[in-house]
């Protein structure tokens, strides 16, 4: 795929070469040549689609995207104008869409100076439970949820439950 559309690139860029030394005149005569060939090509297939291939639509994209709605239709395309652009805004679409893709999956991690917050909280002040140093942290200004404190301590093995000074 990759070779294909190396060929492709490199015998467009002689294709353009060829083009700059042609006058409008003669550019113009050789567009009016091929418009009865894709005629003639759209009439044998007649009811059947044209089939292009991946790298035949992103080059065909990337030529005609930056022309006008209303030039595109003008032009005598095998495909329809519209086409041609949904296929190039796939294509953007496509290059971009890794960049916009979160990195990790799920919510941001908790940052680790507010874990280490809640731990020696909890290591100080064992006869309090999760919800009480929630309570701790949010009087700090540390906006954690009261699960998240809770999570916090199951994870680093301290007790989330206060211990009892004795029994009643």
């Amino acid at each position: 795929m990759l070779l294909r559309q190396a060929y492709l690139g490199v015998v467009n860029a002689f294709a353009m070469l060829r083009l700059l030394p042609m006058s409008d005149r003669d550019k113009d005569a050789e567009i009016l040549a091929l418009r009865p060939q894709i005629t003639a090509l759209e009439r044998q297939l007649g009811q059947e689609r044209s089939r292009f291939t991946p790298s035949d639509r992103a080059l065909l994209a990337a030529l005609l995207h930056r022309l006008p709605p209303d030039a595109l239709r003008r032009l005598r395309l095998l495909v329809r104008p519209d086409t041609v652009l949904r296929r190039r805004r796939d294509l953007v679409a496509r290059r971009d869409a890794p960049q916009s893709r979160p990195k990790r999956p799920g919510r941001p991690r908790t940052v680790h100076s507010v874990r280490a917050l809640v731990v020696r909280l909890a290591q100080d002040n064992p006869s309090r439970g999760y919800r009480r140093l929630h309570g701790e942290l949010l009087i700090l200004g540390v906006k954690v949820a009261a699960s998240t404190a809770w999570e916090i301590l199951r994870k680093s093995g301290t007790s989330s439950a206060p211990e009892l000074a004795s029994t009643t």
